[in-house]
């Protein structure tokens, strides 16, 4: 509440006519007070001005989780190769970094490969500055588990990363499973629309691998069905109100505007986009074979 009108109008109003003089100035300034106080509401005021500073520090705090935990992720097997370095600039290209924040996430990544590295208080930063907000916190994951399948391969020692990355952001092991199992059927399932011919996954406790088959297999309708339903969380014994219900779950997830009002950097949005897009796509071929 502003009262600097009241104070100034009463002190002049004292100088100039003493007691009534200040009684007048009182009045007068708090009138000028409440139109102030109207316009400067009106115009957003400092208000808005630090609301878009949190914004600008949600993000750089975003980036700066993503790529010191990625750096942290190339580590883990002892050796950052030029692969995973190409997977860091890939990425950064995507997310269209340039200038000061491409510099800022190149020193995130490598501070990350530290191992000395506060992998678990950086993230839990992380959590903090995004409200807890659990789509937000899923994208950022969804990231580092499509970084850690673009060498062709999830490794143990990548597995192990990415369960201790879920941990402060609030996912358990089976939270992170059921998104690496979403994933590996996202791949295969986009193959669908370019070759046909899909790449086969397996996983073993804990230890999950990604490889394109020898003989390239072909990608069978069914398995194609099989990955749409995976991809929406579902299965194909559950009904329609569950299937749209899941449906309608996922997509309000990777919903770019839902997304970005929540505090996700526009330069991730891409990313969630292809998810949407994924989601889209398997919704569709369900609907056609089910006739709904």
């Amino acid at each position: 509440m502003s009262i600097w009108g009241k104070i100034l109008g009463a002190l002049f109003g004292f100088m100039f006519l003493k007691i009534p003089g200040a009684i007048l100035g009182l009045i007068v300034g708090h009138f000028f007070d409440k139109a102030y106080r109207q316009d400067f509401n009106q115009l957003g005021g400092f208000g808005r001005f630090f609301t878009d500073q949190n914004n600008l520090k949600q993000q750089a705090i975003f980036f700066h989780s993503l790529f010191s935990a990625l750096g942290h992720l190339a580590k883990s097997d002892g050796k950052v190769t030029d692969r995973e370095i190409q997977i860091a600039t890939a990425l950064m290209d995507e997310m269209r970094l340039t200038g000061d924040a491409r510099r800022e996430a190149q020193d995130a990544f490598r501070e990350g490969k530290a191992r000395d590295f506060p992998l678990v208080d950086t993230l839990k930063g992380f959590y903090d500055a995004s409200h807890g907000r659990r789509d937000i916190l899923q994208v950022f994951l969804e990231i580092l588990i499509q970084a850690a399948f673009a060498d062709g391969q999830l490794s143990q020692e990548e597995y192990n990363v990415l369960e201790k990355v879920a941990k402060p952001l609030g996912f358990r092991r089976r939270d992170l499973d059921y998104l690496i199992s979403m994933y590996e059927a996202e791949i295969r399932f986009r193959q669908r629309a370019h070759s046909g011919a899909g790449q086969r996954g397996n996983a073993g406790a804990g230890h999950h691998q990604y490889r394109q088959s020898g003989q390239q297999s072909a990608y069978s309708e069914q398995q194609s069905l099989d990955d749409a339903y995976r991809i929406l969380g579902v299965s194909a014994s559950d009904d329609e109100k569950t299937i749209k219900r899941a449906y309608r779950k996922r997509m309000s997830e990777h919903h770019p505007d839902k997304l970005v009002s929540k505090g996700l950097p526009e330069q991730a949005m891409e990313i969630a986009k292809k998810k949407a897009q994924d989601i889209q796509s398997a919704y569709e071929l369900i609907k056609q074979k089910r006739g709904f």
